[in-house]
């Protein structure tokens, strides 16, 4: 069950910050969650691509882990 749920909480991350960085790269003005973030642009683009990339693994692992727990799907 707490693998579901981490599965969850990567997905809705992934889905949040791929938003955020999608808005960022067509306005570069509207920075979302992270704009408190000083340094402008280039640190916005990598913290949200990190986000991203941190979202999709803690969804596949959360997913691989319940799997291994014997979970069919």
């Amino acid at each position: 069950m707490k693998y579901d749920i981490l599965q969850i909480l990567g997905a809705v991350l992934m889905c949040f910050s791929a938003q955020a960085l999608i808005r960022l790269l067509i306005d570069h003005d509207n920075t979302g969650l992270l704009g408190w973030l000083p340094d402008g642009f280039a640190l916005l683009l990598i913290a949200y691509v990190m986000t991203v990339t941190v979202g999709v693994l803690l969804t596949g692992w959360g997913h691989t882990r319940a799997k291994a727990l014997g979970r069919r799907d």
